[in-house]
């Protein structure tokens, strides 16, 4: 089965195509990854994931969503999560990091007490974009940055990717969606700078190629790079498949392995066709017309689905989220729906189908 091949990535190999996409779990205190943390993403690697992405960790605290985010903007973050990289290695999964910035879509409550802003006064800030656009009447009005603003961030992301070394971490997922700082730049919806920033094509994605570039100076030769962006913004006049096709083109020799193929969370409001498997043609297009290795997203359920996605070539990955929250032994579960041998804890083995292997750490 096309789900159940190994994919060789550099010098990391993963032993399927299973993927636990970046999930927000709101549950940090200062940035830092506890219990919590260990529990849900261990969890996924005793199921059998071949790579385990955490949350968006903020490269700054004011790169949060809300101020229970998840960071690794400063040293101390560090031991705290090579704690949760060492459990995913010896459950034989690769251990991933989301690196992000909220940009105009931070300092918001955690969603669960309802959206709406976090005033400075309640451990909020004032959240920054590139243009003084807000997201929506109940988030906060962001200021522009400027080009010394921009600077620091791009010397933000490599700072954090050089932790995530130290952390043990093997990917780096670089956060380019759902409406957040990168997207916001790529956007001409929210980016309306006249400056070497905005306007053009080339000066949209000039902060994209500025973080890639400074990461993978950090970031060793080894281990790859992915990018996750929105394809589009199902909005006329905004981020396209088309304009998505040619980041692509501009990333990978810069050093970007695959591309994450989500859409939208640039606009509080977008008519998107929301359905099983919606968000995979702008993986397989993307794929096709610029030979990158991408991963689809977006309602991937049912083993079958996932399968036909990997064997049809319209991804190489397929990378779950909410399918991973009701079931985080999906892989198992879907190797034994297709009579795959898989390897399992030795722990859970009494449980295994027949054939069944231990599982052994990854290097």
């Amino acid at each position: 089965m096309a789900l159940f091949d190994e994919l060789k990535l550099r010098e990391v190999t993963l032993r399927n195509r299973i993927v636990v996409s970046p999930m927000c779990e709101y549950s940090s205190e200062d940035g830092f990854a506890n219990d919590w943390h260990l529990v849900h993403l261990g969890s996924r690697a005793v199921g059998g994931a071949g790579l385990v992405i955490t949350e968006a960790c903020a490269v700054t605290p004011e790169g949060r969503i809300s101020p229970s985010d998840l960071g690794i903007w400063k040293d101390a973050h560090v031991e705290p999560l090579a704690r949760i990289t060492r459990f995913l290695k010896q459950q034989g999964s690769h251990a991933g990091v989301q690196l992000a910035h909220s940009g105009r879509k931070g300092s918001t409550e955690v969603p669960w007490k309802g959206i709406a802003a976090v005033p400075p006064a309640d451990g909020g800030w004032t959240p920054v974009a590139p243009s003084a656009i807000k997201f929506a009447d109940t988030y906060a009005d962001p200021v522009a940055l400027d080009e010394a603003g921009i600077r620091s961030i791009v010397a933000s992301f490599a700072a954090a990717a050089e932790r995530a070394v130290h952390a043990g971490f093997r990917v780096i997922e670089l956060h380019g969606a759902h409406g957040y700082l990168m997207h916001e730049f790529l956007s001409p919806i929210s980016n309306k700078r006249t400056d070497s920033y905005g306007g053009s094509f080339e000066n949209r994605t000039r902060i994209v190629r500025e973080v890639v570039t400074a990461v993978r100076k950090v970031w060793p030769e080894k281990n790859p790079l992915f990018l996750r962006i929105s394809a589009t913004d199902w909005a006329e006049g905004g981020w396209d498949v088309e304009q998505s096709i040619a980041l692509a083109e501009q990333v990978g020799p810069l050093g970007v392995d695959l591309i994450d193929c989500s859409t939208g969370g640039n606009l509080a409001k977008a008519d998107i066709p929301v359905g099983p498997g919606y968000q995979v043609p702008f993986s397989e297009k993307i794929r096709a017309r610029t030979g990158m290795r991408t991963g689809a997203v977006g309602m991937i359920t049912s083993p079958t689905q996932a399968e036909q996605i990997v064997a049809l070539g319209q991804a190489d990955l397929v990378i779950l989220a909410r399918e991973m929250l009701r079931d985080p032994y999906w892989p198992l579960h879907a190797a034994a729906h297709f009579g795959v041998k898989a390897s399992w804890p030795e722990q859970y083995l009494r449980a295994a189908p027949h054939g069944s292997t231990p599982r052994e750490p990854v290097n």
